[in-house]
């Protein structure tokens, strides 16, 4: 279809992109991003864009990606084990990942759709009825006034966790993830470099470290970073930042909000990025699902009839691949939570329980990409360092788990292993042995592992959990990370 006036609500990632492929596929058309904020009064520090994404933009557009790369950071990941202790740290490669200063990446894409003969504003605020245009984009962002002002059924759900986005004034030589232990409660970092000077450090706690630090008595200025957290937590990650400081920008303690929307269009107006859906930060990116959202919008109209049509084709291809994101983020998410019940295991079960923590990596595709991190998990849980084959891995832990032990079957169907419906189970437990069964379908066997996992480090229960045989990877994934003692094979369909 042809478009003779585009407006795009929201100068981030996602908007600048979608306007500049607008352009590239119709140069006739007139784009125009307003942003309400001026071009240097962005904030936020690094972002990181995976090899996934790196692919579909350099199928999309392969001038601005390249101009992506050169400016972003390439790293590796480093994982420290529960206790804090620097002997037990575990690398995995994945320097496929870039990470990316924000600022950098926004004045790129500016310079690109200048460069289309996009139009950009910055410095009011507009709303989608104001605006003339046949067409009207929003990637206004996860506080989206045209979603909550208008009819595209829209729910926000706020996460138990806290977290603080805060920098550095220098680059860490990998992605880190390391937790400490305070005299308030557990913290972990997950930091990555951006460029040669400044990396991203973001800490997460759970509400009861948070209040015992006094974090929930600081009253922050809108535009004001918490500098009494951020003091605190260059004492608590001290070792990590080799004595350094943490810089701020609009820093605060944070609930994650995942949002999601019954429709992303109405009349002339689409939703993008942010503004339809959110995921964890712990698995994705709203700058990956912005930009991959304006990809597939514009694919959809360029081929559509019709406006309607185009809409309905671009939430007819998104919307499983983002649902799918969420799914796994939730999970993430959870885990993430929860984190502080981990502190017993040593870094390579962890990055195990880590890689493994939301189903999307199983234990053979990890063991082939990082033999030496998985062969130290599997001494820890067999006393040996397991097979050289990767595709052996899952039937070799299942045949060392341990031996049978008289359960009472407990079925149990549930969404949070760690919310109210959890509580309960543990409270009907008490400690004894138990065989977990339930549905068969793989996202509550992952539930039921998750499950299994709370009941062992908070009752002391021997669990095991049932499941259909085609989980073998999920269920070995679970042996080897504490999330169960041993597990019983089903025919069942999964």
């Amino acid at each position: 279809m042809r478009v003779r006036r585009v407006a795009v609500l929201g100068g981030g990632p996602g908007g600048l992109y979608a306007a500049r492929l607008l352009k590239l596929t119709d140069p006739a058309c007139e784009v125009t991003v307003h942003e309400q904020g001026d071009p240097d009064s962005t904030f936020g520090f690094g972002v990181g864009l995976a090899a996934g994404t790196q692919r579909k933009l350099a199928a999309a557009d392969p001038d601005s990606l390249r101009d992506v790369l050169a400016a972003g950071r390439r790293h590796d990941m480093r994982m420290t084990g529960s206790d804090g202790s620097a002997a037990d740290v575990v690398r995995v490669r994945n320097d496929r990942l870039i990470g990316i200063a924000r600022t950098e990446l926004l004045a790129i894409l500016q310079r690109h759709a200048e460069k289309a003969g996009v139009a950009l504003e910055f410095g009011a605020r507009r709303s989608a009825d104001e605006l003339d245009a046949d067409l009207v984009i929003a990637a206004d962002g996860v506080s989206s006034a045209t979603r909550e002002n208008g009819p595209f059924g829209g729910r926000v759900t706020t996460g138990r966790g806290l977290y603080l986005w805060a920098g550095t004034e220098f680059a860490l030589p990998d992605a880190l993830f390391a937790p400490v232990t305070t005299e308030h409660g557990v913290l972990v970092t997950h930091a990555y470099p951006y460029s040669a000077e400044r990396s991203t450090f973001l800490v997460e706690t759970d509400e009861t470290t948070w209040r015992r630090a006094g974090f929930a008595e600081i009253d922050v200025a809108p535009e004001a970073s918490d500098e009494v957290s951020l003091r605190y937590l260059e004492r608590a990650f001290a070792e990590q930042l080799g004595g350094r400081r943490l810089i701020g920008n609009r820093t605060r303690w944070l609930r994650f909000r995942t949002v999601t929307c019954e429709r992303w269009s109405a009349g002339r107006t689409v939703l993008l990025g942010d503004a339809a859906h959110t995921a964890h930060y712990s698995i994705g990116s709203g700058t990956k699902l912005a930009m991959e959202d304006a990809i597939a919008l514009v694919d959809a109209l360029r081929t559509a009839p019709d406006r309607a049509s185009a809409f309905a084709e671009y939430e007819r291809v998104r919307r499983p691949a983002v649902e799918r994101l969420q799914e796994l983020a939730r999970r993430s998410a959870l885990w993430w939570e929860s984190f502080p019940l981990r502190r017993h295991l040593p870094a390579a079960q962890l990055m195990v329980a880590y890689m493994s923590r939301a189903g999307n990596v199983p234990l053979p595709r990890f063991a082939g990409t990082s033999p030496d991190v998985v062969r130290a998990a599997l001494r820890t849980y067999a006393g040996e360092p397991g097979p050289a084959d990767p595709a052996a891995v899952t039937e070799w832990v299942l045949a060392r788990q341990r031996a049978a032990f008289p359960a009472e079957p407990v079925h149990v169907d549930l969404r949070d292993p760690w919310g109210p419906d959890g509580d309960a189970v543990l409270a009907g437990v008490g400690g004894r042995a138990v065989r977990l069964t339930g549905p068969a379908e793989r996202g509550a066997v992952l539930t039921r592992l998750d499950l299994g996992e709370r009941l062992r480090i908070e009752t002391g229960s021997l669990v095991e959990v049932e499941a259909p045989a085609a989980l073998r990877d999920d269920l070995a994934a679970g042996l080897v990370s504490g999330r169960c003692d041993r597990v019983l094979l089903s025919e069942e369909e999964a």
